[in-house]
Protein backbone atom coordinates (compact mmCIF):
# COMPACT_ATOMS: atom_id res chain seq x y z
CA UNK A 1 0.00 0.00 0.00
CA UNK A 2 1.33 3.47 -0.91
CA UNK A 3 2.37 5.71 1.96
CA UNK A 4 -0.30 8.19 2.96
CA UNK A 5 0.38 11.74 1.75
CA UNK A 6 -0.59 14.56 4.09
CA UNK A 7 -0.97 18.26 3.40
CA UNK A 8 1.24 20.35 5.69
CA UNK A 9 -0.72 22.81 7.86
CA UNK A 10 1.50 25.62 6.50
CA UNK A 11 0.31 24.83 2.94
CA UNK A 12 -3.44 24.52 3.57
CA UNK A 13 -5.72 26.67 1.44
CA UNK A 14 -9.53 26.87 0.94
CA UNK A 15 -9.11 25.81 -2.71
CA UNK A 16 -7.87 22.34 -1.74
CA UNK A 17 -10.40 19.55 -2.26
CA UNK A 18 -10.32 16.53 0.04
CA UNK A 19 -7.20 17.46 2.03
CA UNK A 20 -5.80 15.01 4.61
CA UNK A 21 -3.89 16.48 7.55
CA UNK A 22 -1.91 14.61 10.25
CA UNK A 23 -1.08 16.28 13.56
CA UNK A 24 -0.67 15.86 17.29
CA UNK A 25 -3.40 17.29 19.51
CA UNK A 26 -1.92 20.04 21.69
CA UNK A 27 -5.21 21.40 23.07
CA UNK A 28 -8.90 20.46 23.25
CA UNK A 29 -12.08 22.09 24.57
CA UNK A 30 -15.20 20.64 26.19
CA UNK A 31 -18.30 19.80 24.15
CA UNK A 32 -20.90 22.60 24.20
CA UNK A 33 -24.44 22.77 22.82
CA UNK A 34 -26.46 25.59 21.23
CA UNK A 35 -30.10 25.84 20.12
CA UNK A 36 -30.30 25.23 16.34
CA UNK A 37 -31.80 28.38 14.80
CA UNK A 38 -33.10 26.44 11.78
CA UNK A 39 -34.73 23.65 13.80
CA UNK A 40 -36.60 24.95 16.84
CA UNK A 41 -36.23 22.67 19.86
CA UNK A 42 -33.13 20.96 18.48
CA UNK A 43 -29.60 21.49 19.83
CA UNK A 44 -26.38 21.57 17.81
CA UNK A 45 -23.18 20.34 19.48
CA UNK A 46 -19.59 21.45 18.98
CA UNK A 47 -16.07 21.19 20.39
CA UNK A 48 -12.65 22.31 19.24
CA UNK A 49 -9.13 20.97 19.21
CA UNK A 50 -5.76 22.25 18.03
CA UNK A 51 -3.32 20.13 16.00
CA UNK A 52 0.36 20.70 15.29
CA UNK A 53 2.43 19.10 12.50
CA UNK A 54 5.73 21.00 12.69
CA UNK A 55 7.64 23.08 15.25
CA UNK A 56 6.14 26.31 13.90
CA UNK A 57 2.69 25.44 12.57
CA UNK A 58 -0.58 24.47 14.23
CA UNK A 59 -4.25 25.03 13.43
CA UNK A 60 -7.64 24.97 15.18
CA UNK A 61 -10.24 22.35 14.22
CA UNK A 62 -13.95 22.65 15.07
CA UNK A 63 -16.40 19.74 14.98
CA UNK A 64 -20.15 20.40 14.57
CA UNK A 65 -23.06 17.98 14.56
CA UNK A 66 -25.63 16.17 16.65
CA UNK A 67 -25.14 14.96 20.24
CA UNK A 68 -24.11 11.39 19.35
CA UNK A 69 -21.58 12.35 16.66
CA UNK A 70 -19.87 15.18 18.52
CA UNK A 71 -19.67 13.47 21.92
CA UNK A 72 -18.56 10.19 20.30
CA UNK A 73 -15.82 12.00 18.37
CA UNK A 74 -14.69 13.96 21.43
CA UNK A 75 -14.41 10.76 23.49
CA UNK A 76 -12.30 9.02 20.81
CA UNK A 77 -9.11 11.06 21.36
CA UNK A 78 -7.44 13.48 23.76
CA UNK A 79 -4.51 15.85 24.16
CA UNK A 80 -1.27 14.10 23.18
CA UNK A 81 -2.91 11.78 20.64
CA UNK A 82 -1.87 11.88 16.98
CA UNK A 83 -4.80 12.08 14.56
CA UNK A 84 -5.48 12.11 10.84
CA UNK A 85 -8.17 14.59 9.75
CA UNK A 86 -9.69 13.55 6.41
CA UNK A 87 -11.59 15.96 4.19
CA UNK A 88 -12.09 18.90 6.57
CA UNK A 89 -13.44 22.17 5.20
CA UNK A 90 -10.60 24.73 5.08
CA UNK A 91 -12.10 28.11 5.89
CA UNK A 92 -10.85 31.60 6.72
CA UNK A 93 -10.56 32.55 10.37
CA UNK A 94 -13.24 34.83 11.75
CA UNK A 95 -11.54 36.91 14.47
CA UNK A 96 -14.85 38.55 15.46
CA UNK A 97 -16.66 35.26 16.10
CA UNK A 98 -15.49 31.79 17.13
CA UNK A 99 -11.79 32.41 16.70
CA UNK A 100 -11.83 34.95 19.53
CA UNK A 101 -12.26 32.02 21.91
CA UNK A 102 -9.73 29.64 20.32
CA UNK A 103 -5.97 29.43 20.77
CA UNK A 104 -4.06 31.95 18.64
CA UNK A 105 -2.49 30.10 15.68
CA UNK A 106 -0.01 31.08 12.94
CA UNK A 107 -2.33 29.68 10.24
CA UNK A 108 -4.67 32.01 8.32
CA UNK A 109 -7.32 29.29 8.34
CA UNK A 110 -9.25 26.91 10.53
CA UNK A 111 -10.66 23.47 9.80
CA UNK A 112 -14.30 22.39 10.14
CA UNK A 113 -15.27 18.72 10.45
CA UNK A 114 -18.76 17.24 10.18
CA UNK A 115 -20.22 13.75 10.19
CA UNK A 116 -21.37 13.94 6.54
CA UNK A 117 -18.06 14.97 5.00
CA UNK A 118 -15.10 14.37 7.33
CA UNK A 119 -13.35 11.77 9.43
CA UNK A 120 -10.96 12.08 12.37
CA UNK A 121 -8.98 8.90 13.02
CA UNK A 122 -6.22 7.99 15.45
CA UNK A 123 -2.94 7.89 13.52
CA UNK A 124 -1.38 4.43 13.10
CA UNK A 125 1.31 5.53 10.61
CA UNK A 126 4.60 4.90 12.46
CA UNK A 127 6.55 7.33 10.27
CA UNK A 128 4.09 10.12 11.03
CA UNK A 129 4.00 9.20 14.75
CA UNK A 130 7.80 9.39 15.04
CA UNK A 131 7.69 12.86 13.48
CA UNK A 132 4.71 14.18 15.44
CA UNK A 133 5.15 12.88 19.01
CA UNK A 134 8.16 15.10 19.95
CA UNK A 135 6.12 18.21 18.99
CA UNK A 136 3.98 17.87 22.16
CA UNK A 137 6.94 19.23 24.19
CA UNK A 138 7.45 22.40 22.09
CA UNK A 139 5.63 25.48 23.48
CA UNK A 140 3.37 27.34 21.05
CA UNK A 141 4.93 30.67 22.08
CA UNK A 142 8.54 31.87 22.28
CA UNK A 143 9.94 29.78 25.20
CA UNK A 144 11.65 32.91 26.62
CA UNK A 145 8.43 34.96 26.53
CA UNK A 146 6.90 34.29 29.94
CA UNK A 147 6.27 35.90 33.31
CA UNK A 148 7.87 34.49 36.44
CA UNK A 149 5.44 34.05 39.33
CA UNK A 150 7.24 36.88 41.15
CA UNK A 151 6.57 39.18 38.15
CA UNK A 152 2.85 38.36 38.37
CA UNK A 153 2.74 38.97 42.13
CA UNK A 154 4.79 42.19 41.80
CA UNK A 155 2.59 43.61 39.02
CA UNK A 156 -0.51 42.67 41.01
CA UNK A 157 -3.76 44.24 39.87
CA UNK A 158 -2.08 45.89 36.85
CA UNK A 159 -2.29 42.43 35.22
CA UNK A 160 -5.96 41.88 36.16
CA UNK A 161 -7.81 40.61 33.07
CA UNK A 162 -4.70 40.17 30.91
CA UNK A 163 -3.61 37.02 29.09
CA UNK A 164 0.06 36.03 29.55
CA UNK A 165 2.45 33.07 29.33
CA UNK A 166 3.72 31.35 32.50
CA UNK A 167 6.58 28.90 33.07
CA UNK A 168 6.20 27.13 36.42
CA UNK A 169 6.47 23.75 38.15
CA UNK A 170 3.53 21.85 39.63
CA UNK A 171 3.58 21.86 43.44
CA UNK A 172 0.29 20.10 44.22
CA UNK A 173 -3.01 19.16 42.56
CA UNK A 174 -6.16 19.87 44.54
CA UNK A 175 -9.36 17.87 44.78
CA UNK A 176 -11.94 18.05 42.00
CA UNK A 177 -14.97 20.06 43.19
CA UNK A 178 -18.39 19.57 41.54
CA UNK A 179 -21.18 22.16 41.62
CA UNK A 180 -24.48 23.08 39.95
CA UNK A 181 -24.68 26.47 38.20
CA UNK A 182 -27.60 28.88 38.63
CA UNK A 183 -29.04 27.65 35.29
CA UNK A 184 -28.93 24.02 36.53
CA UNK A 185 -25.84 22.96 34.55
CA UNK A 186 -23.17 20.78 36.12
CA UNK A 187 -19.79 22.39 36.63
CA UNK A 188 -16.42 21.39 38.03
CA UNK A 189 -13.34 23.17 39.34
CA UNK A 190 -9.81 22.04 40.10
CA UNK A 191 -7.00 24.12 41.56
CA UNK A 192 -3.33 23.43 40.93
CA UNK A 193 -0.60 25.06 43.02
CA UNK A 194 2.40 26.21 40.96
CA UNK A 195 5.88 27.27 42.08
CA UNK A 196 9.14 28.49 40.60
CA UNK A 197 12.44 29.79 41.99
CA UNK A 198 10.78 33.06 43.02
CA UNK A 199 7.41 32.10 44.56
CA UNK A 200 6.65 28.94 46.56
CA UNK A 201 2.91 28.70 45.84
CA UNK A 202 0.64 30.26 43.18
CA UNK A 203 -2.90 29.13 42.19
CA UNK A 204 -3.87 27.94 38.67
CA UNK A 205 -7.61 27.29 38.32
CA UNK A 206 -9.15 24.88 35.76
CA UNK A 207 -12.88 24.82 34.95
CA UNK A 208 -12.94 22.70 31.75
CA UNK A 209 -13.09 18.91 31.97
CA UNK A 210 -10.41 18.59 29.28
CA UNK A 211 -7.94 20.81 31.16
CA UNK A 212 -8.78 19.03 34.43
CA UNK A 213 -8.17 15.58 32.90
CA UNK A 214 -4.80 16.79 31.61
CA UNK A 215 -3.56 18.23 34.92
CA UNK A 216 -4.80 15.25 36.93
CA UNK A 217 -2.24 13.07 35.11
CA UNK A 218 0.70 15.30 36.15
CA UNK A 219 3.20 14.32 38.86
CA UNK A 220 3.57 17.13 41.44
CA UNK A 221 7.11 18.45 42.01
CA UNK A 222 8.32 16.52 38.93
CA UNK A 223 6.46 18.42 36.19
CA UNK A 224 7.15 21.79 34.56
CA UNK A 225 4.44 23.58 32.54
CA UNK A 226 4.60 26.26 29.87
CA UNK A 227 1.12 27.77 29.99
CA UNK A 228 0.44 29.87 26.88
CA UNK A 229 -2.32 32.48 27.22
CA UNK A 230 -3.36 31.95 30.82
CA UNK A 231 -5.85 34.52 32.06
CA UNK A 232 -4.66 36.49 35.07
CA UNK A 233 -7.13 37.85 37.59
CA UNK A 234 -7.21 39.44 41.01
CA UNK A 235 -9.07 37.28 43.53
CA UNK A 236 -10.53 39.59 46.17
CA UNK A 237 -11.39 36.62 48.42
CA UNK A 238 -7.70 35.63 48.66
CA UNK A 239 -6.49 39.20 48.17
CA UNK A 240 -4.04 37.93 45.55
CA UNK A 241 -3.50 37.04 41.91
CA UNK A 242 -4.61 33.79 40.25
CA UNK A 243 -4.15 32.26 36.80
CA UNK A 244 -7.03 30.54 34.97
CA UNK A 245 -7.00 28.07 32.08
CA UNK A 246 -9.55 29.09 29.42
CA UNK A 247 -10.44 28.06 25.84
CA UNK A 248 -7.44 30.00 24.44
CA UNK A 249 -4.90 28.38 26.77
CA UNK A 250 -2.43 25.75 25.55
CA UNK A 251 -0.50 23.86 28.25
CA UNK A 252 2.82 22.28 27.24
CA UNK A 253 3.92 19.60 29.73
CA UNK A 254 7.67 19.32 30.43
CA UNK A 255 8.69 21.64 27.58
CA UNK A 256 11.86 20.81 25.67
CA UNK A 257 13.49 24.18 26.37
CA UNK A 258 16.55 25.40 28.27
CA UNK A 259 14.46 27.54 30.64
CA UNK A 260 12.20 24.58 31.51
CA UNK A 261 15.19 22.30 32.03
CA UNK A 262 16.73 24.73 34.55
CA UNK A 263 13.42 24.99 36.42
CA UNK A 264 13.01 21.20 36.41
CA UNK A 265 16.46 20.78 38.05
CA UNK A 266 15.57 23.40 40.65
CA UNK A 267 12.18 21.77 41.36
CA UNK A 268 13.86 18.40 41.89
CA UNK A 269 16.40 19.89 44.30
CA UNK A 270 13.91 21.74 46.53
CA UNK A 271 11.49 18.82 46.40
CA UNK A 272 14.09 16.37 47.68
CA UNK A 273 15.14 18.78 50.42
CA UNK A 274 11.60 18.86 51.88
CA UNK A 275 11.73 22.68 51.79
CA UNK A 276 8.57 22.86 49.67
CA UNK A 277 6.59 20.98 52.29
CA UNK A 278 7.39 23.49 55.03
CA UNK A 279 4.57 25.91 54.25
CA UNK A 280 2.08 23.07 53.68
CA UNK A 281 2.56 21.45 57.08
CA UNK A 282 0.30 22.13 60.03
CA UNK A 283 2.23 23.01 63.16
CA UNK A 284 3.24 20.12 65.39
CA UNK A 285 1.11 19.52 68.46
CA UNK A 286 2.54 18.81 71.94
CA UNK A 287 3.50 15.13 72.19
CA UNK A 288 1.51 14.69 75.42
CA UNK A 289 -1.70 15.66 73.60
CA UNK A 290 -1.34 12.71 71.13
CA UNK A 291 -3.42 9.78 72.38
CA UNK A 292 -4.66 7.79 69.34
CA UNK A 293 -2.91 4.42 69.04
CA UNK A 294 -2.46 2.73 65.62
CA UNK A 295 -0.84 -0.33 64.16
CA UNK A 296 1.42 0.35 61.16
CA UNK A 297 -1.23 -0.92 58.73
CA UNK A 298 -3.84 1.39 60.31
CA UNK A 299 -1.49 4.37 59.83
CA UNK A 300 -1.07 3.43 56.16
CA UNK A 301 -4.84 2.99 55.73
CA UNK A 302 -5.63 6.34 57.36
CA UNK A 303 -3.22 8.29 55.14
CA UNK A 304 -5.01 6.93 52.05
CA UNK A 305 -8.39 8.11 53.38
CA UNK A 306 -7.16 11.39 54.84
CA UNK A 307 -5.50 14.15 52.73
CA UNK A 308 -4.40 16.04 55.86
CA UNK A 309 -1.44 15.40 58.17
CA UNK A 310 -2.34 13.56 61.39
CA UNK A 311 -0.70 12.36 64.61
CA UNK A 312 -0.65 9.03 66.44
CA UNK A 313 1.17 6.55 68.67
CA UNK A 314 2.48 3.22 67.42
CA UNK A 315 4.09 0.46 69.51
CA UNK A 316 6.74 -0.73 67.05
CA UNK A 317 10.33 -1.86 66.66
CA UNK A 318 12.79 0.42 64.91
CA UNK A 319 13.84 -2.03 62.20
CA UNK A 320 16.31 0.27 60.45
CA UNK A 321 18.63 2.66 62.28
CA UNK A 322 21.84 3.44 60.40
CA UNK A 323 23.91 4.75 63.30
CA UNK A 324 26.99 2.92 62.02
CA UNK A 325 26.96 4.81 58.67
CA UNK A 326 29.47 7.60 58.09
CA UNK A 327 28.91 10.56 60.43
CA UNK A 328 28.00 12.81 57.45
CA UNK A 329 24.93 10.59 56.83
CA UNK A 330 23.83 10.69 60.48
CA UNK A 331 24.51 14.34 61.33
CA UNK A 332 23.65 17.16 58.90
CA UNK A 333 23.53 20.96 58.88
CA UNK A 334 20.26 22.63 57.82
CA UNK A 335 19.07 26.22 57.45
CA UNK A 336 17.08 27.15 60.60
CA UNK A 337 14.54 29.11 58.54
CA UNK A 338 13.60 26.62 55.79
CA UNK A 339 15.28 23.31 56.83
CA UNK A 340 17.20 23.14 53.52
CA UNK A 341 20.45 21.14 53.79
CA UNK A 342 23.57 23.35 53.62
CA UNK A 343 27.29 22.88 54.07
CA UNK A 344 28.76 23.90 57.43
CA UNK A 345 30.90 26.61 55.83
CA UNK A 346 28.05 28.19 53.77
CA UNK A 347 27.61 31.95 54.21
CA UNK A 348 23.91 32.02 53.21
CA UNK A 349 21.10 29.56 52.43
CA UNK A 350 21.19 28.19 48.87
CA UNK A 351 17.42 27.50 48.76
CA UNK A 352 15.96 30.16 46.45
CA UNK A 353 12.60 29.89 48.25
CA UNK A 354 14.11 30.62 51.67
CA UNK A 355 12.82 33.81 53.29
CA UNK A 356 16.32 34.55 54.56
CA UNK A 357 18.39 33.68 51.49
CA UNK A 358 19.75 37.26 51.27
CA UNK A 359 20.77 37.29 54.94
CA UNK A 360 23.58 35.67 56.91
CA UNK A 361 22.99 31.94 57.33
CA UNK A 362 21.24 30.77 60.50
CA UNK A 363 21.96 27.05 60.63
CA UNK A 364 21.57 24.16 63.04
CA UNK A 365 23.57 20.94 63.03
CA UNK A 366 21.80 17.86 64.32
CA UNK A 367 20.91 14.21 63.87
CA UNK A 368 19.16 13.62 60.55
CA UNK A 369 18.16 9.95 60.28
CA UNK A 370 15.69 7.90 58.27
CA UNK A 371 14.28 5.00 60.31
CA UNK A 372 11.88 2.12 59.55
CA UNK A 373 9.12 1.31 62.05
CA UNK A 374 7.85 -2.28 62.10
CA UNK A 375 5.11 -4.15 63.97
CA UNK A 376 3.16 -7.35 63.28
CA UNK A 377 1.08 -5.61 60.58
CA UNK A 378 3.87 -4.16 58.43
CA UNK A 379 6.62 -1.55 58.09
CA UNK A 380 6.53 2.22 57.79
CA UNK A 381 9.63 3.04 55.73
CA UNK A 382 11.94 6.09 55.84
CA UNK A 383 10.48 8.02 58.78
CA UNK A 384 12.40 11.15 59.69
CA UNK A 385 14.14 11.18 63.08
CA UNK A 386 15.87 14.50 63.65
CA UNK A 387 17.25 16.56 66.52
CA UNK A 388 16.17 17.38 69.18
CA UNK A 389 13.93 14.26 69.23
CA UNK A 390 16.84 12.07 68.08
CA UNK A 391 19.07 13.33 70.90
CA UNK A 392 16.36 12.56 73.50
CA UNK A 393 15.80 9.11 71.92
CA UNK A 394 19.45 8.13 71.64
CA UNK A 395 20.42 9.72 74.95
CA UNK A 396 23.42 11.57 73.54
CA UNK A 397 24.27 14.85 71.80
CA UNK A 398 25.75 15.10 68.30
CA UNK A 399 29.05 16.16 69.88
CA UNK A 400 29.10 13.04 72.10
CA UNK A 401 28.09 10.85 69.15
CA UNK A 402 31.08 11.96 67.04
CA UNK A 403 33.40 10.70 69.78
CA UNK A 404 31.84 7.20 70.04
CA UNK A 405 33.75 4.22 68.67
CA UNK A 406 32.20 2.08 65.90
CA UNK A 407 31.43 -0.64 68.47
CA UNK A 408 29.66 1.84 70.76
CA UNK A 409 27.49 3.11 67.87
CA UNK A 410 26.56 -0.46 66.91
CA UNK A 411 25.63 -1.24 70.55
CA UNK A 412 23.39 1.89 70.63
CA UNK A 413 21.71 0.77 67.41
CA UNK A 414 20.90 -2.73 68.71
CA UNK A 415 19.42 -1.33 71.91
CA UNK A 416 16.51 -0.09 69.74
CA UNK A 417 16.37 -2.82 67.09
CA UNK A 418 15.60 -5.46 69.74
CA UNK A 419 13.09 -3.48 71.85
CA UNK A 420 9.50 -2.52 71.20
CA UNK A 421 9.23 1.25 71.45
CA UNK A 422 6.43 3.72 72.08
CA UNK A 423 6.73 6.04 69.10
CA UNK A 424 4.82 9.28 68.57
CA UNK A 425 4.53 9.98 64.84
CA UNK A 426 3.22 12.64 62.50
CA UNK A 427 2.12 11.29 59.11
CA UNK A 428 2.22 13.75 56.20
CA UNK A 429 0.66 12.82 52.82
CA UNK A 430 3.33 13.18 50.11
CA UNK A 431 2.58 12.54 46.43
CA UNK A 432 6.25 12.45 45.49
CA UNK A 433 6.94 9.29 47.50
CA UNK A 434 5.91 5.84 46.29
CA UNK A 435 4.42 5.12 49.72
CA UNK A 436 2.21 8.22 49.45
CA UNK A 437 3.29 9.57 52.85
CA UNK A 438 6.18 10.71 55.03
CA UNK A 439 6.48 9.84 58.70
CA UNK A 440 8.14 12.13 61.26
CA UNK A 441 9.09 10.77 64.70
CA UNK A 442 8.06 13.28 67.40
CA UNK A 443 8.97 11.14 70.40
CA UNK A 444 10.41 7.68 71.01
CA UNK A 445 11.25 5.62 74.08
CA UNK A 446 11.45 1.93 74.98
CA UNK A 447 7.85 0.92 75.78
CA UNK A 448 6.54 -0.38 79.09
CA UNK A 449 5.53 -4.07 78.47
CA UNK A 450 2.29 -3.72 80.49
CA UNK A 451 1.26 -0.69 78.46
CA UNK A 452 1.99 -2.53 75.19
CA UNK A 453 -0.14 -5.51 76.26
CA UNK A 454 -3.04 -3.28 77.27
CA UNK A 455 -3.04 -1.34 73.96
CA UNK A 456 -2.53 -4.42 71.79
CA UNK A 457 -5.56 -6.17 73.31
CA UNK A 458 -7.61 -2.96 72.80
CA UNK A 459 -6.53 -2.81 69.15
CA UNK A 460 -7.44 -6.45 68.60
CA UNK A 461 -10.91 -5.84 70.01
CA UNK A 462 -11.39 -2.93 67.56
CA UNK A 463 -10.53 -5.14 64.56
Amino acid sequence: MAAQTYIAISELHPNFSHPTVAGIIIGKTDVKSFPDRKNIGVDRFTFGFTIKDSPDFFINVTAWGNDGYVNGLSNSFGTGDCVIVENPLVTNKDPEKGDRYCPTTPSLYRLLVSEAHSQVLLCADTGALDRLLPLIHLPVKDPRDFYSLADIVANGQKLDGTVINILAAVKSIGELKHFITSDRRKGQRLEVKLFDDSVSSFPLVCWDREAIQLVQTLIPKETVLFIADAKIGFDSFRNGMTATVNSKTIITVNPDTREASLLFSYAKEVSESGALDQDEKPEDVPVESITDVYTVSQLKQKVQENPEAFFGITYSFISRLDLDSSVSKVIRTRCSRCKFQVTEDAQSCTNLLCSGRDQALLAATGFDLLVDLTDHTGTLHACSLRSPVAEQTLGCTTEEFTHLTDDERTAMKWKFLLERCKIYVKIIPSTKLKTGSRGVVLGCSVADPGEVKQHMSALLQRL
